[in-house]
């Protein structure tokens, strides 16, 4: 990492910091540097670099529209707006000083106003975004550099063009294309249309990693508000649990209040409802107890093989039937056998 002094202008206030410059993720990755001051960075509570909400890691405008707090208008820091003279942005610039050295911060109270923060957060870390950018020269077919080339020799894929957003507008929350494709994502969010069947009353939690040890109590202490659950089963091996509850009531309510804000030891839950089971029925003929279990498939082979038996050996013949119309003996050899398996012992 280098640091340099003073080294360019902050892309907010246009006052000159100290930048940092830094290659992440090995030989592959791509150069990245500080684009704002920290003092511009803390008053709304984002990255230097990438602009993005250090909380819930979204654009500005999105996680400004999911927050209520001193936020201010678009354009704004703290409900000021930021002036253009040189005089006033410098007055401006030295009262932003003054909060981040009394630690009253805008976000500092912010509270989020419905769960779509929540649901949009990205909580994996997101590495393509330290991928080197593509080489031009490649995609024209005369980059010379080959192995030796710090950019990426691929070609781009057709898809939205973002790369020409304004780094002002992104940090204001305004015109920010990729904010405007994640609210369309919102817009097409479903609600949770409950079944036809009023039979069902039993709800399907996803997400119940092994790894994060939720239980049962766990589960009940957060949906027991609703009504009485009549049970609750694991399925640790699937990542998944059904809750049961006594009345189709309790049920709906549930999941018309917990669908996307189901949230157990930091974990956001999915919840659906439960499909109704399917109760395999016995072949004709049998009974329950008569059907064939998945576990005797090798004494079904040792049956077919006595009911059709191999055909004689040559200059051999089957026994001749039995009198009174009954059915022809099976004709045994030595290799049939279990204990033998085929093989002459000699003593």
């Amino acid at each position: 990492m280098m640091k340099i002094n003073f080294a360019d202008e902050c892309k907010v206030c246009t006052r000159p910091f100290t930048v940092f410059r830094w290659r992440p993720g090995g030989q592959d990755a791509r150069y990245k540097k500080t684009e704002i001051c920290q003092t511009c960075a803390k008053m709304k509570n984002v990255c230097q670099t990438c602009l993005l909400d250090l909380e819930y890691n979204l654009p500005v405008q999105v996680r400004d529209q999911a927050v209520q707090g001193s936020i201010g208008a678009p354009g704004s820091i703290a409900g000021v707006i930021i002036p253009h003279s040189d005089v006033h942005r410098e007055y401006f610039a030295q009262q932003a000083d003054k909060l981040v050295a009394a630690g009253t911060l805008p976000y500092d109270n912010a509270e989020p106003t419905s769960d779509m923060a929540q649901r949009l957060a990205r909580n994996a870390p997101y590495y393509k975004r330290n991928r080197a950018h593509i080489c031009s020269f490649f995609v024209r077919g005369t980059c010379k550099r080959g192995a030796t080339c710090p950019y990426l020799h691929e070609m781009p894929e057709e898809k939205e063009d973002f790369s020409h957003q304004k780094l002002r507008d992104r940090y204001f929350g305004v015109n920010d294309p990729v904010a405007a494709k994640m609210m369309k994502r919102v817009e097409g969010w479903h609600k949770l249309v409950p079944p036809e069947d009023k039979d069902i009353t039993t709800l399907w939690i996803g997400g119940v990693d092994y790894n994060l040890d939720i239980g049962e109590d766990d589960l009940r202490d957060a949906l027991y508000a609703f009504g009485e659950i009549k049970s609750i089963k694991l399925r640790t091996e699937k990542s998944c649990a059904f809750v049961q509850f006594t009345t189709r009531e309790a049920a709906e309510l549930c999941a018309q209040k917990m669908f996307h804000k189901l949230v157990v030891k930091g974990a956001n839950l999915k919840i659906a409802w439960a499909k109704p089971q399917v109760h395999q029925e016995s072949t004709p003929g049998t009974s329950g107890s008569d059907a064939r279990k998945p576990g005797d498939r090798f004494a079904s082979y040792n049956e077919q093989m006595l009911a059709y038996p191999p055909p004689p050996p040559p200059g051999m013949s089957y026994p001749a039937p039995a009198a009174g119309g009954a059915s022809t003996p099976a004709m045994y050899y030595p290799s049939m056998s279990t204990s033998a398996l085929g093989a002459n012992l000699k003593k």
